[in-house]
């Protein structure tokens, strides 16, 4: 079993270099999506995709349903590909008939298995000792650096021949915080906004875009600290209202925070956050050490309860708040 990034994936892929056996995990989900429709499109011949593509949800797919699919070879050497997301649903027996279906390897068939950024693994997990005995090649998808997320606005906007000036590339970057899907989304927003054409200004970032995963998440932690309990779940229930984006919520939220009981606290935020030291620190004074540690452990219990079930997403997210805010301000 290897363990490689997304940029080695990329260039085994555009090499020919084909696994029988993936395994994708990590805080993007849609990185991890375009990397499973990408190794497919790849791998199978364009007339193949309809017949020879197949999406299993393992949350709602039972065993021995997914192993009668895994049975079903290719014909006359036709290729295939098998998504299976939410792998980690199946329980640790089920996972070894599945080993078992998969050896020998079909060199005519891809089996991608993966699992969304609210269930990924911890690397000491059972089920990432066991996700090994089944996959060949581990993918973990991380959150762009802010280098990466601004170079890929660049050439998008390169595309059209755009451009963006400095202050608006630097507030764009904060606002999607590293997430890919949301750097598509507010890209294609500004492209369209600017009718594909012309610079991109720092007031068009701010009257456009609407990524929560920095400059949302900022502002919620100043209502948590001023004890407004009104505004609070007004900006929490806007952020939840697009969908289930609870799982990659949390994570901002725990990682603001961590940044925030850092700079507290006298240490170094991670290299990644560095660049918003300046904008944290004044936000981080308004703190106690108390708040700051009762919000970090809150927020993994929080996350512990919402991966095993134990509570929908959307009262686990209002109990977090309520409870931080049960801890005085300095």
């Amino acid at each position: 079993m290897a363990v490689i990034s997304p940029n080695q994936l990329l260039s085994d892929i555009k090499a020919g270099k084909f696994k029988p056996s993936y395994y994708f995990f990590g805080p993007e989900d849609f990185r991890i999506s375009e990397a499973e429709k990408y190794v497919a499109r790849q791998f199978l011949p364009s007339r193949q995709m309809i017949t020879n593509y197949t999406r299993i949800d393992g949350r709602k797919t039972p065993v021995a349903d997914l192993l009668a699919e895994l049975q079903a070879f290719p014909m006359l050497g036709d290729r295939q590909v098998i998504i299976v997301t939410s792998f980690q649903s199946y329980k640790p027996t089920e996972i070894q008939k599945v080993a078992k279906m998969l050896t020998p390897p079909d060199p005519n068939r891809i089996v991608v298995f993966s699992s969304p950024a609210d269930k990924a693994p911890k690397k000491n997990s059972a089920f990432y000792k066991n996700i090994q005995t089944i996959a060949e090649v581990v993918v973990e998808f991380g959150r762009l650096t802010p280098q990466e997320a601004a170079r890929t606005l660049q050439r998008m906007l390169a595309n059209h021949k755009m451009t963006i000036e400095q202050e608006a590339l630097r507030l764009f970057t904060e606002m999607i915080a590293g997430n890919r899907g949301a750097l598509e989304r507010e890209a294609d927003k500004l492209i369209e906004y600017k009718e594909r054409t012309g610079e991109v200004t720092l007031d068009d970032v701010r009257m456009i875009c609407s990524g929560f995963e920095v400059y949302d998440v900022f502002k919620l932690a100043d209502y948590v600290v001023d004890g407004d309990r009104r505004q609070v779940f007004k900006m929490l229930h806007k952020l939840m209202a697009g969908g289930d984006v609870s799982g990659a919520l949390l994570y901002s939220l725990g990682q603001h925070f961590i940044n925030l009981y850092l700079l507290k606290t006298g240490g170094q935020v991670h290299p990644r956050f560095r660049w918003l030291v300046r904008t944290l620190q004044p936000q981080a004074n308004r703190f106690s050490e108390e708040q700051l540690e009762r919000f970090i452990i809150k927020t993994a219990e929080t996350q512990s309860d919402m991966r095993k079930g134990r509570v929908k997403p959307e009262a686990a997210m209002e109990m977090l708040m309520l409870s931080v805010m049960e801890t005085p301000a300095q």
